[in-house]
């Protein structure tokens, strides 16, 4: 993989980390997350990955991971890469609010009815659609609070888009660029699929196959977020908050948490019409004026 260095007067640029930010970026994230989830698989003769009973509770280890992964890994790799001034721009990135309602609306709204759109499509949703209790519906705030915070959008985005994706884009394009992290993010995920504190639908293969295509899907949306909100992380960071609250929290149409098709058509084609109505560039000519503000020059090694 090409990876870039940011050239900026007094940046540390010297060491094999700074020669090679992305794949070090990835191999920190995977790292700092793995290490800490892998004790916690069981396979299906319930035998675990170690001996012995991990003593630390799920709902406790489970928080961490995120944050000793991408959080930590796009920290690390700023620094080392620009310094100073890498890890300010960073941090600035993940508070950019000023970027106007209608992008808010698109991550808070937007997404659940994309999702629930995938979902109207197949067979029997409409007739079995029940309300959903009042308790429920009031209980979403304090739920998309807690996914946000401690389920993961907050350490995962800083790494993903904070870190990763202007540093992709800039190598290979926004199409490219999304085809690379895509798969990457997703499989992130990998051992979090087979713990059944996790919640997610893992009774057949199929399950397995729309959870990666709906992810990879998403890549493609965060991507078109990102830009359009001159690298906001924030933005990135309430969308993937809004995903998360309102399939976990299943406060939707009831057949789709028993199937993750629903979500991989909403997902699907919401990122095809994006990259077919921006020609492949997903935004990224708006990103661009906002890197201009503050140049960026780059130098790429193999």
């Amino acid at each position: 993989m090409s990876t870039t260095v940011a050239e900026r007067p007094g940046a540390p640029r010297e060491g094999l980390l700074a020669r090679y930010p992305l794949v070090f970026f990835f191999i920190i994230a995977f790292a700092g997350t793995w290490l800490l989830e892998l004790p916690y698989l069981r396979f299906a003769d319930g035998a675990g990955l170690l001996p012995f009973g991990w003593p630390i509770p799920f709902v406790v280890g489970g928080v961490i991971p995120p944050f000793t992964g991408p959080f930590l890994a796009g920290f690390i790799m700023a620094g080392v890469t620009e310094g100073r001034a890498g890890i300010l721009r960073w941090l600035r990135r993940i508070v950019l609010w000023r970027v106007g309602l209608r992008w808010y609306l698109f991550a808070l709204i937007g997404i659940p009815a994309v999702m629930v759109l995938g979902a109207i499509v197949l067979p029997g949703v409409l007739a079995s659609y029940q309300t959903p209790d009042l308790s429920l519906v009031l209980a979403y705030p304090v739920s998309f609070i807690v996914s946000t915070i401690i389920g993961g959008p907050l350490g995962e985005e800083p790494g993903w888009r904070g870190f990763a994706l202007p540093r992709l884009q800039r190598l290979y394009g926004p199409l490219i660029g999304s085809l690379i992290l895509g798969p990457l993010h997703v499989f992130w995920h990998l051992p979090l699929y087979w713990l059944p504190e996790w919640g997610t639908p893992r009774d057949t293969f199929l399950d397995l196959v729309w959870y990666f295509l709906a992810g990879f899907a998403a890549t493609f949306i965060y991507t078109w977020l990102f830009n359009n909100t001159r690298g906001s992380v924030l933005l990135a960071i309430l969308m993937h908050g809004s995903f998360d609250a309102f399939f976990v929290e299943r406060l939707f149409l009831a057949p789709i948490a028993a199937s993750l098709l629903g979500l991989t058509i909403g997902l699907g084609v919401l990122a095809l019409l994006l990259i077919i109505l921006t020609r492949g560039r997903l935004g990224y000519e708006r990103y661009l004026q906002e890197v201009e503000e503050e140049p960026e020059s780059t130098t790429a090694q193999t």
